[in-house]
């Protein structure tokens, strides 16, 4: 006998896959329309899938946690790499000292001001261990960056310039967040000089610059590669424009062979990739749109199926700190210092600008695989209370900070354009949609209703050719098509072939076909 098999893994395709097609058939509508992207509605949905009982992590392995830092990084290996070739070309040398500026003080001011909030909100923590927690969500998220400038909203209300510095900045502080995440850890675990010295060899050096050594290396001999491939007509169109992304896949396997920077080594390659050569060739291509739009539902729902809900509010940490800490990090965090630092920043060119992207600073999938990378880091240490207490916070803060940021920095855009008028616009484009498909169904059984004109067989070579009726002064003797239309046996090819016949044999009609 048959028998249905309610396995997790049928019911995670199933509600997986149907939620993917679902959002594709309205997806014009929730993102050109509404200014929606997907992180939201799939982070909605992964919660709701866990919610309901039906997709169990644990399922997968002894322990989601290792399933959500691979995960992520593959996730933001991808995403790097893509940011850095949509950049223009030599855009980092180009633009250096507004990426110094965003990545040194704008970064470093971002890191303890977000230490202190988190300090200040979570009761029985230290100011180390808030720094800690702080430099997991101190770089802006390149995959919900990446989701804000693209679309029709950035491309009718951000600049090219801004857009630019957006993905550069989100690209390379992600990065850049192994150093504030082990300076705190190095304080943590030694004292003294042994601190300054560690973080120096193992993060600055081993971290920050093998990486970027690694992924110019790796970047502009894949680039190499590819062109002399090309220039030989030994690779495809289709393996062309998907190199990035198994370019992303080796670059985060071998970079973590060896212990350095991936994200990072990802980005330099991919920005690499930005010469004219490569970006003619790819230009009119969706490859990278369509893997984009796949990594964002699948990372997403994940995340929003793993995040510990039950524990955003305890009795220790009740929910109320939490709503506080997440209001004043999206305020305070990255607004105030981008306001005050801007005018050094020669890529903002205006107040408006400045905070625009002093509000739009996100925080997800990175602060996601810090908090991993921070867990695993602190079962190495010796165990005692205010490290327990460390690991024991550590995911409720930077998941309640993650769902924060996706929720707010996904409305404020429909919110920004269209204001209290939002939901009013939600309706009026669902009543617009039904409205449309109601009378494209009336205008097709319209058609359908009304009866086609009969086609009429032509009947003479002009008839055919020009269209009118021929005069009725021909001669008797040509073929006889007036009851051609009674006889369906006879076709028009064959009328037209006879008709010809009469024309060759009659001179004086001869020059019509000649």
């Amino acid at each position: 006998m048959p028998t249905i098999a309610k396995s997790n893994f049928n019911l995670v395709c199933s509600l997986l896959g149907g939620f993917a097609l679902l959002f594709a058939f309205v997806s014009y509508l929730v993102k050109d329309k509404l200014f929606i992207s997907e992180p939201l509605p799939s982070l909605i949905f992964g919660a709701i899938f866990r919610g309901a009982g039906l997709f169990r992590p644990e399922q997968y392995g002894s322990d989601p946690e290792v399933i959500t830092r691979e995960f992520t990084r593959v996730v933001l290996g991808a995403q790097l790499i893509l940011a850095g070739i949509e950049l223009p070309a030599k855009y980092l040398k180009m633009e250096w000292k507004s990426l110094f500026m965003l990545l040194v003080p704008v970064m470093s001011t971002m890191w303890i001001v977000s230490a202190l909030i988190i300090w200040l909100c979570i009761p029985n923590l230290r100011y180390l261990d808030a720094l800690v927690i702080a430099s997991c969500v101190t770089p802006t998220d390149p995959v919900l960056s990446n989701s804000l400038v693209k679309g029709k909203f950035s491309e009718e209300y951000i600049s090219e310039p801004l857009r630019n510095i957006i993905s550069a900045e989100s690209g390379a502080n992600d990065g850049f967040g192994y150093p504030f995440l082990f300076l705190a850890l190095f304080i943590q675990r030694d004292k003294g000089a042994v601190v300054l010295k560690d973080w120096v060899i193992e993060t600055v050096i081993y971290q920050i610059l093998l990486s970027c050594a690694y992924g110019v290396v790796v970047g502009y001999v894949t680039l190499l590669v590819l062109r002399f491939c090309k220039e030989r007509d030994l690779v495809d169109k289709d393996s062309f424009l998907f190199v990035s992304f198994p370019l992303a896949i080796f670059i985060v396997g071998t970079a973590g062979l060896f212990g350095t920077d991936d994200l990072l080594a990802c980005f330099i390659a991919g920005n690499l990739f930005t010469c004219d050569w490569f970006r003619v060739e790819t230009e009119h291509s969706h490859v990278a749109s369509v893997i984009d739009m796949m990594l964002n539902v699948g990372v997403f729902v994940w995340i929003g199926a793993v995040s510990p809900w039950h524990e955003f509010s305890t009795r220790e940490v009740p929910v109320w700190r939490y709503i506080v800490m997440g209001i004043a990090i999206l305020l305070f965090r990255r607004l105030p210092v981008m306001m005050l630092t801007y005018k050094a920043i020669p890529r903002v060119a205006d107040a408006k600008e400045a905070f625009f992207i002093g509000f739009f600073g996100p925080i997800g999938v990175g602060a996601v695989f810090y908090l991993q990378v921070s867990l695993d880091t602190l079962l190495t240490y010796t165990q005692d209370e205010h490290v327990l207490y460390l690991q024991k916070i550590l995911p409720p803060v930077i998941y309640f900070l993650v769902i924060s940021s996706v929720v707010v920095h996904g409305l404020a855009v429909p919110i920004g354009v269209y204001g209290l008028h939002f939901p009013k616009k939600i309706m009026l484009s669902l009543s617009r949609f039904s409205t449309l498909s109601l009378s494209r169904n009336l205008t097709k059984a319209a058609s359908a209703s009304t009866p086609r004109p009969t086609r009429t067989i032509p009947a003479t070579i002009e008839d055919a050719v020009y269209g009118f009726p021929s005069s009725s002064s021909r001669s008797a003797h040509r073929p006889n098509t007036e009851n051609a239309n009674e006889d369906s046996s006879v076709g028009s090819v064959e009328l037209i072939e006879r008709e010809i016949a009469w024309r060759l044999s009659h001179p004086k009609h001869k020059s019509i076909v000649d």
